[in-house]
């Protein structure tokens, strides 16, 4: 199931709305034909498997067991089910890691293989399981999309120059790492100032994948078209409360008056939005963390650039209390109280409703990777 999940990771970027999933075929302890889900709309992982198969061994079928890191689909969508695969190919044995919460499945690949004979194992590695697939759990469980939020601050805590001035606060190595980030969600997220003041891309350049949709948030359409998120270089959407319309690559989605964030969410994941990577300002990132419309959040911060004077990054410790949820972050750092401790070389330590998940340091530049906890 290991090497299932292994598989499953390398469809990161390519196939989302859709799960990730990895499949493994073993005969006797012996793997005879593995796969995964490559590309949105193409084959699932267990066809993939079942055809991966060679032509000496394809007799051993029938008496082989299929690991599945996620419940075979039952219904026709863009491929045909596999659930009907694995039946037609009389494969004895199935284990599977975690149900799949999809309703068009959630349980009924299950019971059409029982249906059939097939021995059903669950629950193998099934935590491993779902958080592989955290972004699609989420999405059909919370009926939002997955949230990452992440900034760059300066050694004293600022997002930006006096009078909003753009900073180059990351490195080039960090500034490729993020370009990964956004290659394995499915959007990236700013509002109306970040783009005045800024004038982004908001493009994957840096790394290998596709291209997220972006998204900015600008309720009184006060951004003029030769900014650069106008492009046809990437889908946008443009969240307002005036118009609905679709311009070429351009889609202005009409949202309610207010700062309420779960319309705006609900409506999102109802168009395919799997997980945003919301990338600033402050008071976007501000309104994520009080409303609670989080799931991780990546913060990076130089140990070089200064910028007294400057706009401040996240309030990390108020924004946490207004939140609901109780932190112990200390002034300006985002360390929690409690016990720390290595384990597997990274640092990890509990708080009181965030978990500092691990740190990385790029030449000048520490990473902070934290998530919910519970």
């Amino acid at each position: 199931m290991q090497r299932c999940l292994h598989l499953a990771g390398l469809g990161a970027g390519h196939v989302a709305p859709n799960p990730l999933v990895g499949a493994v075929l073993v005969y006797e302890g012996r793997i005879i034909g593995e796969g995964w889900h490559r590309m949105y709309g193409g084959p699932h992982a267990e066809i993939n498997c079942l055809d991966s198969v060679p032509d000496e061994d394809r007799h051993l079928i029938p008496h082989a067991t299929l690991y599945v890191s996620l419940e075979p689909c039952t219904h026709f969508g863009k491929t045909p089910p596999c659930s009907q695969r694995i039946i037609q190919e009389r494969i004895p044995d199935v284990v599977i890691a975690h149900r799949d919460p999809f309703p068009d499945v959630n349980g009924k690949g299950i019971e059409q293989l029982q249906s059939a004979s097939v021995r059903v194992i669950t629950g193998i590695l099934g935590k491993e399981a779902a958080h592989i697939n955290r972004r699609f759990f989420t999405r059909h469980t919370l009926h939002r999309p997955y949230i990452i939020l992440k900034w760059a601050e300066t050694a004293d805590g600022k997002i930006a120059g006096p009078g909003g001035q753009r900073l180059y606060i990351s490195g080039d190595v960090t500034n490729r790492l993020v370009h990964r980030w956004r290659s394995e969600e499915a959007a990236i997220m700013v509002g109306s100032q970040t783009i005045l003041a800024d004038d982004p891309m908001l493009t994957n350049r840096f790394w290998t994948g596709a291209q997220p949709v972006r998204i900015v948030t600008d309720r009184q359409l006060r951004l003029s078209h030769d900014r650069q998120v106008f492009n046809e270089h990437a889908p946008t959407i443009i969240l307002n409360t005036i118009v609905e319309k679709t311009e070429g690559n351009i889609q202005y989605l009409r949202i309610q008056e207010g700062d309420d964030l779960e319309p705006v969410l609900t409506m999102l994941s109802e168009k395919g939005i799997q997980s945003i990577l919301v990338e600033g300002g402050t008071a976007l990132i501000s309104s994520f963390m009080r409303q609670g419309y989080w799931d991780e959040i990546r913060r990076v911060v130089s140990a070089t650039v200064l910028a007294p004077g400057g706009i401040d990054a996240p309030a990390m410790r108020e924004i946490a209390v207004d939140a609901g949820w109780k932190g112990n972050a200390k002034e300006g750092n985002f360390d929690m109280r409690g016990n720390i401790s290595e384990k597997n070389g990274k640092h990890a330590g509990r708080g009181d409703g965030y978990l500092l998940e691990k740190v990385e340091h790029l030449l000048n530049d520490r990473i902070e990777y934290y998530v919910k906890a519970g």
